[in-house]
């Protein structure tokens, strides 16, 4: 039986927020340098405006969904959950591989770039991810200044951030294990809670109603792989969220070999033809099938 580790309900803005900061100071308490790099990224008025302009121009100006402070803290629980499990899975980080750091300096680096990933937005949604690079520069320094008096290890797990953040959309794709943690984590953010109010905006296409279609997403230690990430809605309309928006991010990144994605309608509240009732991302053809 897999064991539950993070979930992701939709619920009011707030409700997710306040949930998202408990998983990340829980997950976090063993990693002290993680846990003070957490506190001094959300107290940031830089990154604070960053995600409430980045947010403004996605949802009021494009119709997209939620990609500000809650989308951040939403990722970021997730990005720190898929990372527990790949260390308890004994998976061999690039943080460690490179010598930049140790185990609690990747999730310094997951954490970072997940939770920055967006902020780019806040110029464009055409090449966010390079400006969210240039902007989220300024904001690595003050933040790891305070954490790592050298140099040397600072600069080398900056890189290690700023690579996730360039590489979250796939376009570059990610290389290191935790870009592509990153890049998985921003999948996973796609209930209805995120989707509501772009639809609510006026915003009705594929994108905002397949985000509606989707109740929970849970991340847990699979059975077969270190994560098996489970999508749970209340429409077979959910599927195109799931294989344009997660499923892709897993194949294309490096936790390929290490996640698999299942997505089943609930088959209770009888208004869903349930025209799909379960798919799973297949172990050996990188497609989703029918169960």
């Amino acid at each position: 039986m897999a064991e539950e580790r993070i979930v992701h309900v939709a619920s009011p803005k707030a409700k997710l927020y306040a949930e998202a900061d408990q998983a990340i100071r829980k997950r976090l308490k063993a990693f002290p340098r993680a846990l003070r790099a957490y506190e001094l990224l959300i107290q940031d008025l830089e990154a604070r405006a960053g995600w409430n302009m980045a947010n403004y121009l996605t949802m009021r100006k494009l119709g997209y969904n939620d990609h500000g402070r809650v989308h951040a803290l939403l990722t970021g629980a997730a990005g720190v959950a898929i990372l527990d499990l790949l260390a308890e899975a004994g998976v061999r980080l690039d943080t460690v591989e490179s010598g930049a750091g140790e185990l609690e300096d990747a999730y310094v680096v997951v954490l970072l770039s997940t939770m920055l990933h967006d902020l780019g937005n806040q110029v464009h949604r055409y090449l966010h991810e390079a400006f969210g690079v240039a902007l989220a520069l300024p904001i690595l320094n003050r933040i790891l200044e305070k954490i790592y008096p050298d140099p040397e290890p600072r600069t080398a797990l900056r890189a290690l951030i700023l690579h996730g953040i360039f590489s979250h959309d796939l376009e570059p794709e990610p290389l290191t294990l935790e870009a592509g943690i990153t890049a998985v984590a921003d999948g996973t953010d796609i209930t209805k809670g995120r989707g509501r109010k772009a639809f609510a905006l006026g915003s009705i296409d594929i994108h905002s109603i397949s985000a509606l279609a989707v109740d929970e997403v849970r991340i847990l230690k699979g059975d077969k792989y270190p994560v098996e990430i489970q999508v749970l809605m209340n429409n077979s309309a959910g599927i195109f969220q799931v294989e344009e928006t997660l499923t892709k991010k897993v194949l294309k990144s490096p936790l390929r070999p290490y996640v698999t994605v299942v997505a089943m309608t609930d088959g209770q509240s009888g208004q869903d033809q349930r025209i799909v009732h379960r798919v799973r991302l297949h172990e050996t053809e990188d497609r989703f099938v029918l169960d």
